[in-house]
């Protein structure tokens, strides 16, 4: 039988291949762990449908398909299947560990010896950029574990700092690992002739994997572009959706300077209360539900007109007010940007909020949020004070009317009557939709997120 991409809700179209946890000539059992997929908002794992063997793998790992689209061929449990009986008593204990991928080889699958990998480590890999087939894993039989890319990533860096700018740059065109280089400047420092002396002796194949690494990197050869790799399916969506909600709301955005002492005050006693600490992002939702409760115009979505032919009828546009108050976190993962939704946020007590929030979050880095936690919001918001950043623009996450940004909290000189004291200031950025809500009710709500950022001990009325 034919195995095919799967189609997982209603708004999914096509997925990628992640991870294939069988080989060709495998034995599969019904129900075991065939391969892992990506969609556009999570990873998900797919179990096989029947029993027999892998007899095909039609489609190799990070190719993108649309659903039902074969991707492999599951045969009877013939002849031809590669350990069948050891298969069955060593399957029960398989982790999902993703081989380390091989050039030439299909799929990345390539020799049974060669070590496994985490797909936490994986993931880091990608974020650090590190040249997996360079590394040897300390996990049982060489595994390579999270610890090991953290490892070279610092050895890396080490290397760098060692190395003159214009070797890095020169290293970074050729796709030169620095750490393979030997310094001969003065210190140990790498000289731009030590990385061509070192160039001369390696061929392109030896660099290919670096070079594709190095394909991400903004530093190109002058007249000279290099392909990017293909798009994942969270990042074409999400290229997708931002450029068409740019283009589709009007987009107004209000900034504001909120005093975040008080703020940072309740904090530190609710965490001396609760033993742990509750993040400012937990603190925001809890703020911004109170404020959409007390002004629900901007708990709302523009509705376009639509037209029903079978029916001969039309629906003209307007503005739909949302009973429930779901509130989405921008959150950046290494397979791109991710909005996991709080739902009922509103109803919900701040420890609660605290705990579900931590929850989402995490299993949204780990890839493991259900479709229905990644989308169904009616606000969000977007922090990125811990990059160090005070203001800016945010995209409405459409169909909903507003998004709000958050900047960092920092130490600043502000007048209090006569006075000049420090105090803890934060600068909110609100987009909003002027097709669903007007300047002054849009000011009036970001007017009150202030309030109780300054006065939080309010959200205890």
């Amino acid at each position: 039988m034919e195995v095919v991409m799967p189609k997982v809700g209603l708004t999914m179209t096509e997925g990628a291949i992640a991870q294939w946890h069988k080989r060709e000539g495998d034995f599969v059992r019904k129900g075991e762990l065939l391969f892992t997929f990506e969609t556009e908002k999570s990873t998900l794992e797919y179990e096989s449908p029947e029993e027999g063997a892998l007899t095909q793998i039609l489609i190799p790992i990070g190719q993108t398909v649309a659903c039902f689209t074969p991707v492999a061929v599951i045969g009877d449990q013939g002849s031809g299947v590669r350990g069948q009986e050891s298969d069955q008593q060593t399957n029960q204990s398989i982790t999902p560990m993703i081989p380390v991928p091989i050039p030439g080889t299909r799929n990345g699958i390539g020799d049974i010896n060669r070590p496994p990998i985490s797909p936490r480590a994986r993931m880091k890999a990608r974020e650090l950029g590190v040249d997996i087939s360079q590394i040897t894993g300390s996990g049982p039989d060489g595994a390579i574990r999270e610890r090991d890319i953290q490892a070279q990533s610092a050895k890396r860096k080490a290397h760098s700092a060692k190395a003159t700018p214009v070797a890095q740059r020169l290293a970074a065109e050729l796709g030169l690992d620095l750490s393979t280089v030997a310094g001969t400047g003065p210190d140990g420092k790498i000289t731009r002739e030590d990385v061509e002396r070192v160039a001369r002796h390696q061929t392109p194949e030896s660099r290919v994997q670096t070079t594709e690494q190095a394909a991400q990197s903004p530093i190109t050869p002058t007249g000279t572009f290099r392909n990017h790799p293909s798009l994942s399916p969270a990042r074409r969506v999400t290229a997708q959706r931002m450029a068409a909600n740019a283009q589709a709301a009007p987009h107004v955005t209000l900034h504001t300077e909120a005093d975040a002492t008080e703020l940072a005050s309740a904090r530190s006693q609710l965490n001396a209360e609760l033993g742990e600490k509750i993040s400012y992002n937990a603190l925001l939702v809890a703020i911004c539900a109170r404020a959409l409760k007390e002004q629900p115009a901007l708990n709302a979505s523009w509705i376009d007109e639509t037209q029903d032919a079978r029916r001969d009828t039309q629906s003209a546009a307007g503005v739909a007010l949302h009973n429930h108050i779901h509130i989405g976190l921008a959150v950046d993962t290494p397979r791109g940007l991710f909005v996991p939704v709080l739902k009922d946020a509103g109803a919900k007590p701040l420890a609660q909020i605290h705990a579900e929030l931590t929850d989402l979050v995490n299993r949204t880095l780990e890839g493991q949020a259900r479709p229905d936690e990644l989308g169904g919001g009616t606000f969000t918001i977007t922090n990125l004070g811990m990059f160090e950043v005070d203001g800016f623009t945010p995209i409405i996450n459409l169909p909903e009317a507003a998004i709000l940004g958050v900047g960092r909290i920092v130490s600043k000189p502000v007048a209090r009557g006569e006075q000049i004291v420090v105090r803890q200031m934060m600068t909110l950025s609100l987009s909003f939709d002027h097709r669903v809500v007007d300047g002054a009710p849009a000011a009036r709500f970001l007017q009150r997120i202030k309030q109780l950022i300054e006065r939080p001990f309010a959200l205890m009325i």
